[in-house]
C-alpha cells in the first residue's frame, strides 16, 4: 500500500447489497478485517471458511469482517449463492473505488486481506492464501486484539 499524501481511510467505504452505506472510521474501536475477493477466484474460496471462523471465534471481542467485492462485471450477481455456499455470515459488499484504488494501488491480486487495530491502523496486509496463512492471519488479528481502543 504506497503512501498518498493528504489521503486517508477514514471516509473511504463500501456499500452492502440493500444500499446501505459504510466507511472505514464506523470501526474505530473494532478489529477490522477487510477481505478483497471475487466468487470466482480458487484461492479466495479457500481463504473463506477461515474468515467465516475468525468472525465467529473473536465476533464478542470486537473483531468485523467485511468482505468486499472486486470480481468486476457480473460478479456481484453470484454473490448470494456464494455467501450461501459458504455460510457466510459478515457483511458482503462493493467497495468504493478510492478504497480499491488506495489499497490495491501496488498490488491487485486477490484475495487479499487487510487486519486493522482498534485504532485504524494497518497490522498486516495479506496477498493471496496459501496453506500457512490462516496461522499467520490468527496472529495478525491476535496482535490488533491487543491494542486499545482510542
Amino acid at each position: 500500500m504506497p503512501p498518498m499524501p493528504g489521503t486517508s481511510l477514514a471516509n473511504m467505504g463500501w456499500e452492502l447489497a440493500d444500499g446501505t452505506r459504510s466507511v472505514f472510521s464506523e470501526y474505530k474501536g473494532k478489529v477490522l478485517i477487510l477481505d478483497f475477493y471475487a466468487t470466482w477466484c480458487l484461492p479466495c474460496r479457500d481463504s473463506i471458511p477461515h474468515l467465516v471462523g475468525l468472525q465467529k471465534k473473536y465476533e464478542e471481542q470486537g473483531v468485523r469482517v467485511v468482505g468486499l467485492n472486486v470480481g468486476g462485471p457480473g460478479d456481484e450477481q453470484q454473490v448470494p449463492a456464494f455467501a450461501k455456499e459458504f455460510g457466510i455470515q459478515y457483511p458482503l459488499a462493493k467497495p468504493d473505488e478510492d478504497l480499491v484504488a488506495f489499497l490495491l494501488a501496488d498490488q491487485d491480486a486477490i484475495p487479499q486481506t487487510f487486519v486493522f487495530d482498534r485504532q485504524g491502523q494497518l497490522v498486516q496486509r495479506f496477498v493471496g492464501y496459501g496453506p500457512e496463512t490462516g496461522k499467520y492471519l490468527d496472529s495478525a488479528v491476535e496482535t490488533a486484539l491487543k491494542t486499545p481502543a482510542p
